[in-house]
């Protein structure tokens, strides 16, 4: 074999630049610095003072004493504060730990602790958390607190603010270099359903690769306006950060998300983009049901969890949103799966379009694969759209694995495949249909049942806001079918009712043997909490 294409012919600094998504704004501020960054109530600004603010927290942090994969925690809703932090931390060689800013003191410190974190920005509005969350640290931590003046808000106690932190950078520093795009650039905490969560490290490659993955699915064009109800704090807001940036786009913030708030600023910021859960859209479809509707453009808006059900679907088409539907996990960077649209689709009826959107789809263009396989032997199952096995991953938008845990890193990366947990088919055309996560199959009488599949029938009734399927044990079948069911405002429905519409759908066994009436709980980002759904049907007899 030849070996002219090994001589003389290696990296160097001309043909080699390892990938960084924080190279985004610099290009950006060189090639639009004067277009619209920001755009928050009455704060705005363009992307040369962006770079400028960016630049200053990089500064400020390594003037503290952050140092190459150090980890700097940032606590904080969908504020400008939070899309600086996307930039600075990594300028400065850190690495970014966005917290949930729903969860406990206890939970954020065990964060905190886990993560080592060397530097907290947190929201003067969580200042009291923050207090009771440092009981759990057993290092020092630099707290720099935000006020978010824009909000009213004051300064609560003795702590250094944001912006006397950025005032008190040096001019001049020297900033570390990235050597290596497999370096950590985030941290990011999956939800822990059971015991501590477990810390998923992000590589620069992977973040970059996302972002520009989001605009190859999404088709998106330079100048969006984007606004910002998906929290950045999760999954670094599937590294839409990096992504708007890359496109000069408009970082349309909002810190309380409702669904006037959010249609009111669809209208006045005349948004084109947007991601949310189906919590979302339940909450501006309360809005279009008041007419509260005032935008006259097409929205396109990106959804993951549960795929809207097909009343859904036409709801939002009627108020000029364009759904597409995506599928991912805290280790692949959020959404790395996306139901690609057909124009063949589009001569279908809103319940045939509903049932193929169902479907989870086929990887980004930016990551290798994905398939169904048996996780006992490995092997991949047919694509018949009824073998069920594992939905696994494979490529450069996954993970570099869990902080601090081999065992649980060696395991999810099993046979060269990243393991999801998720239970699904696959079709003849490649794509990839969830049926079930693989801790949510009810086994009743020796049957499996998918939560999914039942769930996805509830959705189809049109006084069924949302859903949620768990096992109950029942002496007689071991588990039984249990549903916790949200309505619509102003509809009425029993249990009588929504079994009957089961029965007319399921095969008589899938149907579920109880339903109760109740709000479901949800995490912020609109997942529901099934393992409290669990607990509480164990825990009721």
């Amino acid at each position: 074999m030849s070996d002219a294409y090994l001589v003389g012919l290696g990296k160097n600094s001309a043909n080699y630049q390892p990938l960084n998504p924080v190279s985004f704004l610099y290009r950006t501020a060189r090639a639009f610095p004067n277009r619209q960054a920001v755009a928050y109530k009455s704060q705005r600004y363009d992307y040369a003072f962006a770079l400028n603010r960016c630049e200053r927290l990089a500064r400020a942090l390594i003037d503290a004493g952050v140092t190459k994969n150090q980890t700097v925690s940032v606590f904080a809703p969908n504020i400008p504060q939070m899309f600086e932090a996307h930039f600075g931390v990594p300028m400065a060689g850190g690495v970014l730990n966005t917290i949930n800013t729903r969860l406990d003191a206890k939970t954020v410190g065990f964060i905190l602790e886990h993560g080592e974190a060397q530097v907290l920005l947190f929201d003067s509005a969580l200042t009291d958390v923050v207090k009771a969350a440092l009981d759990h640290v057993s290092h020092p931590v630099k707290l720099i607190q935000i006020v978010d003046e824009i909000a009213g808000q004051e300064a609560t106690g003795d702590y250094q603010t944001y912006e006397e932190f950025l005032e008190a950078a040096p001019d001049h520093v020297e900033y570390p270099t990235i050597d290596d795009e497999w370096d950590a650039i985030a941290l990011n905490y999956t939800s822990g359903t059971t015991g501590n969560p477990k810390g998923v490290v992000y590589h620069y490659r992977g973040a970059y690769m996302n972002a520009l993955g989001n605009i190859l699915t999404w088709d998106m064009p330079k100048h969006a306006r984007y606004l910002w109800t998906l929290p950045m704090f999760h999954c670094n807001g599937w590294c839409f950060p990096w992504t708007v940036t890359e496109r000069a786009g408009v970082h349309v913030c909002l810190r309380d998300i409702s669904g006037a708030d959010i249609m009111d600023t669809i209208a006045r910021e005349h948004v084109t983009h947007m991601c949310g859960a189906p919590i979302i859209m339940q909450m501006m479809l309360a809005e279009v049901a008041e007419g509260r509707v005032h935008h006259e453009h097409e929205v396109a808006m990106m959804t993951a969890a549960a795929p809207p059900p097909a009343a859904v679907l036409g709801d939002m088409k009627k108020a000029g949103f364009a759904i597409t539907h995506v599928y991912g996990l805290t280790e692949i960077y959020g959404p790395a799966v996306v139901c690609e649209w057909q124009e063949s689709w589009n001569e279908l009826s809103l319940e045939e379009q509903a049932t193929l959107m169902a479907r989870q789809g086929l990887n980004y263009s930016v990551q290798e694969d994905i398939c169904v396989m048996d996780p006992e032997h490995m092997k991949m199952l047919p694509q018949d759209g009824k073998s069920m096995g594992e939905v696994m991953i494979r490529g450069n938008v996954t993970m570099k694995g869990y902080l601090k845990n081999p065992q649980a890193t060696d395991e999810a990366f099993r046979g060269g495949w990243f393991h999801t947990g998720d239970l699904g088919v696959w079709y003849p055309d490649g794509y990839v249909q969830l049926r079930d996560r693989s801790k949510d199959i009810i086994i009743s009488g020796g049957e499996n049942i998918s939560s999914i599949e039942v769930e996805d029938v509830l959705y189809k009734h049109p006084a069924v806001a949302a859903v949620a399927v768990v096992a109950k044990p029942d002496e007689k079948w071991g588990e039984t079918p249990y549903a916790f069911i949200e309505l619509r405002p102003g509809k009425t429905s029993d249990g009588a009712e929504l079994l009957a519409f089961c029965q007319e759908n399921l095969a008589r066994y899938k149907c579920p043997k109880h339903f109760e009436f109740t709000e479901i709980p949800k995490t912020s980002t609109g997942k529901i909490q099934k393992f409290l759904l669990r607990d509480r049907v164990k825990t009721s007899g």
